[in-house]
């Protein structure tokens, strides 16, 4: 998603980029990617598929962005969490331009979370664990 000289999206498009993502993932396949926090068990085991072999993070970075967006978007619409434009500070400690804040204020890093899911395996970095481990939540899922 982001080779030289490519902008990164803002906060304001991560909505778009997820849908998209969504809608070419899904015309080739029947993946249940409803943005439910269900289907991050689906997200858990299409990282692990990207991660066997070997291949190497640089070869599926498009795929990693997507489904970081995708997990951003679960977060929105799931757990009351709004996407933002990181400050300078968070884009240093995070390595990434985007991520959410939840209704309590925390900031928290879908695209790197997925990257380690990537690094360790789901077993290690479970996306649904983290998910259902998240500090922050609506007490009642957002529509």
């Amino acid at each position: 998603m982001s080779g030289v000289g490519e902008r990164l999206p803002c906060a304001r498009e991560m909505r778009t980029v997820a849908a998209t993502f969504v809608q070419r993932v899904t015309l080739r396949n029947r993946l249940p990617l409803d943005y439910s926090v269900a289907s991050l068990r689906v997200v858990d085991f299409l990282v692990d598929g990207l991660r066997k072999n070997g291949v190497e993070e640089a070869r599926v970075r498009d795929a990693l962005f997507g489904l970081g967006a995708y997990v951003g978007e679960v977060l929105v619409r799931r757990a009351g969490a709004t996407w933002i434009d990181f400050d300078g500070d968070q884009r240093f400690y995070f390595g990434e331009s985007t991520g959410v804040r939840m209704p309590d204020g925390r900031v928290w890093n879908p695209l790197g979370k997925v990257r380690n899911c990537f690094a360790m395996g789901s077993s290690e970095e479970s996306l649904r664990a983290f998910y259902l481990t998240l500090h922050g939540r609506a007490r009642r899922p957002v529509a």
